[in-house]
């Protein structure tokens, strides 16, 4: 007898939006366990899964779904657990949308299995339950391995490696692990304890972390390598990207990187209870349409701004952000100014008062796939905002390339890599995530590092570069 199709995923319920934009909290609420058995039983369990081929760190996802239909949670997190070290993270922030539920055979006809939101379920079950650490960690070897950066790339190289048997320590230029995981992404999408939770797993399979360890100042990657037989680099892209336009240096203007390490990291948002100021605005424009423009938009918000607006220079159909998080955005009240690129900053007494833009018309499509944005000549108008926030972008900081010369970089300023082993050009070196892609997913530096961490044991074992 054909299984029967439920056409739509379990829904999951929210903070409704006129009451999570004064807070802080997480806005969706997650499944119940009956939830979660029910969508699980969605998977048609097909022969050939497609979903795994979308994933980058290669779940078993028919498996831990099969487990967590019939209620075996445990079994489907410990399923998981085997190739992803960070599932509580995954199931919040991957773009299931685009990879493992965007191929999901249901997707042709019907709602894709909630993929993303079951691996949640399972994580924070266990989180609940206590923390369980897999048995087949093999016995430490004498081969060191130093990991820097405790982001996902870092966090995941150095279970996978841990796992291995090799003794891993990390290096954190910052006082609280979890790279772009902490400093990065807002409270309410993805609640900071829900990282600790995620590190202290790592830490208990025997990871130690140093903090406020800056290599390139500290320590250089030469001198690393006297202690230590591979490293591999996960710093991210720390660097923001400005738009070199007049006015850019006025005050109440920010990069995304620092009013979201101010919110995020340093807790501007429960100022004075910390003592990190950050400009909060009645209207707040940010430039930009990725996720880190949605964060801070949102965030402008919950900080009090009465008007939070997104200016971007394509369309809605070219937003690059998650559907969901600009549905989530717009439930809340940012307004969004289309076809609109900025061309300069103006301001009074040194901060900056409006935005000078032009408006654009799409054209033929660029190298991105995505049509051009043209400006429309003699268009110019201005919005008037006391906070803008930049958000367009970022690079890898130049600090420890610039201490080690053998490591060849791009253009761009990304760590050069090969991309099927993910080696340097400094032997023994190994890179992967933003340092050497830029800005993308957290998803996405997870799958290299658990391809540098391959490559890694190779090395160690063989001595072949």
């Amino acid at each position: 007898m054909a299984k029967k199709i439920v056409p739509c995923k379990v829904p999951m319920t929210e903070q409704p939006a006129s009451e999570r934009i004064h807070n802080y909290q997480e806005v969706p609420h997650g499944y119940t366990d009956e939830q979660a058995m029910e969508e699980a039983l969605r998977c048609l369990q097909c022969a050939k899964p497609t979903c795994m081929d979308g994933c980058p760190v290669n779940v078993d996802i028919p498996g831990f779904l099969a487990l967590t239909a019939y209620g075996d949670f445990r079994g489907a997190i410990d399923l998981i657990k085997k190739t992803n070290s960070l599932p509580a993270v995954t199931g919040r922030v991957c773009p299931q949308e685009v990879q493992c539920e965007g191929v999901c055979v249901l997707n042709k006809k019907f709602e894709p299995v909630g993929i993303g939101r079951l691996e949640r379920f399972v994580a924070d079950w266990e989180g609940r339950q206590g923390m369980s650490v897999l048995s087949d960690t093999p016995r430490p070897t004498d081969k060191k391995v130093a990991v820097v950066g405790s982001g996902p790339a870092g966090l995941t190289a150095a279970a996978d490696l841990a796992r291995m048997g090799y003794q891993v320590e990390v290096f954190e230029a910052l006082h609280e692990p979890g790279g772009v995981l902490v400093y990065g992404i807002p409270e309410f999408r993805l609640p900071k304890d829900i990282v600790k939770r995620e590190v202290d797993y790592v830490r208990s399979l025997g990871v130690q972390i140093h903090m406020d360890f800056i290599v390139g100042s500290v320590a250089t990657l030469d001198e690393l390598l006297e202690k230590y037989d591979a490293i591999l680099l996960g710093t991210g892209a720390g660097l923001p990207w400005f738009m070199d336009l007049p006015g850019e240096n006025l005050g109440g203007v920010y990069s995304s990187n620092e009013y979201l390490t101010r919110v995020n990291l340093m807790k501007a948002y429960r100022y004075p209870e910390y003592d990190t100021p950050v400009s909060r605005g009645n209207r707040v424009l940010t430039i930009g349409g990725g996720n880190t423009a949605m964060d801070a938009a949102r965030t402008a918000l919950r900080l009090g701004a009465k008007e939070s607006i997104i200016v971007y220079r394509r369309s809605r159909a070219e937003l690059p952000a998650r559907a969901e998080e600009v549905h989530h955005a717009e439930e809340e009240g940012v307004q969004f100014n289309l076809l609109t690129t900025p061309v300069a900053f103006h301001g009074k007494d040194g901060r900056v008062t409006s935005l000078e833009c032009i408006k654009n018309e799409l054209g033929e499509p660029d190298a991105s796939g995505r049509r051009k944005p043209v400006p429309i000549e003699g268009s110019n108008f201005f919005i008037e905002a006391d906070v803008m926030i930049i958000a367009i972008g970022q690079s890898p900081s130049p600090l420890i390339a610039n201490t080690t010369p053998e490591l060849k970089t791009m253009k761009n300023g990304t760590v050069a890599a090969d991309m099927n082993t993910m080696k340097t050009s400094k032997k023994g070196v190994f890179a992967a995530g933003d340092i050497i892609t830029g800005g993308a997913t957290v998803i996405l530096a997870m799958g290299q590092a658990k391809i540098a961490a391959k490559t890694i044991d190779e090395y160690l074992k063989t001595g072949v570069w």
